[in-house]
């Protein structure tokens, strides 16, 4: 499995604004990928948040397998931490945040309130790895397009405020990875859904690490999907990959249906999918 490392210079930038600007915040927004609710977590951004309120949010539900989505709502609750899974195109997702961030901050509300200030907007902060889809959830929620949109990872490069409504307004970050993925499945992982800049690893890697998780958890899709037979699916992995290419119309041309493959995945096109699952965590 090939090296996948990739941390530009305006992330590491990032995490000391959000250090510099914790002080304005009353909670802290970390979107993850439902698709991959470990993976797509920074561990930097636990250490830079500290203490403060924590609302994990799972996007991209639309895309993630229901039933595993569920148990990770389920497994982080366990765990202490509040969770919630949305879909960032939602027009009630806004309202589905704001409620569970007065949930959690309760009691400061209150003590606010006592004090004679009424009508105070929540300040949150939106934390997040690159194409979790924190600027789509973010138009959606304002309702405007202020954040910039793309399907490659680090679109946002700055922050900037954004009022949400009356009762909720949001710190807007870059996308922020970490100097080093100590576990490089993880690394794998966030290429496969297209968290990491694509000229910086192998298409044929990742392809063949997807390839041999969908062949375990949703092969069926795979023989709708690339027409394959029952000998061919039975194949080893890189045999199977050349059978699929050819079965797409590409003759030998290997590279070009793993690009093909991986975008067919991002797309939704083999279905919703989850690559992270709760049985796979230690202590589930």
């Amino acid at each position: 499995m090939a090296n996948i490392q990739w941390y530009p210079g305006h992330m590491a930038k990032a995490i000391h604004q959000i250090q510099d600007n914790l002080h304005l915040v009353d909670i802290v927004f970390e979107l993850v990928d439902a698709r991959i609710p470990v993976a797509s977590r920074n561990p930097e951004i636990e250490k830079t948040i500290q203490q403060k309120p924590h609302l994990l949010i799972m996007t991209k539900k639309d895309l993630a397998d229901p039933q595993a989505t569920a148990d990770w709502v389920k497994y982080y609750e366990a765990q202490g931490q509040v969770a919630i899974a949305v879909d960032s195109r939602s027009r009630t997702i806004g309202k589905q945040m704001t409620q569970a961030a007065s949930d959690m901050l309760a009691d400061k509300l209150a003590k606010i309130a006592a004090r004679g200030i009424t009508n105070r907007p929540i300040r949150a902060v939106c934390v997040g790895i690159p194409n979790v889809g924190k600027s789509t959830l973010l138009n959606h929620i304002v309702n405007k397009k202020i954040a910039k949109v793309g399907d490659r990872p680090g679109v946002t490069k700055g922050q900037q405020w954004l009022k949400a409504s009356k009762k909720l307004e949001l710190l807007d970050t870059p996308g922020i990875l970490w100097p080093k993925f100590e576990d490089q499945v993880v690394g794998t992982k966030l290429a496969v859904t297209g968290a990491i800049k694509e000229n910086i690893y192998p298409n044929d890697d990742v392809a063949l690490f997807a390839l041999d998780f969908f062949k375990q958890q949703y092969a069926d899709r795979l023989v709708e999907r690339y027409h394959l037979t029952a000998d061919q699916l039975a194949l080893p992995n890189p045999e199977l990959l050349i059978a699929m290419t050819k079965n797409a119309g590409m003759r030998d041309d290997w590279e070009r249906f793993c690009v093909a493959f991986l975008l067919d995945i991002r797309k939704g096109r083999l279905g919703r999918f989850t690559l992270d699952l709760t049985g796979d965590q230690p202590d589930a």
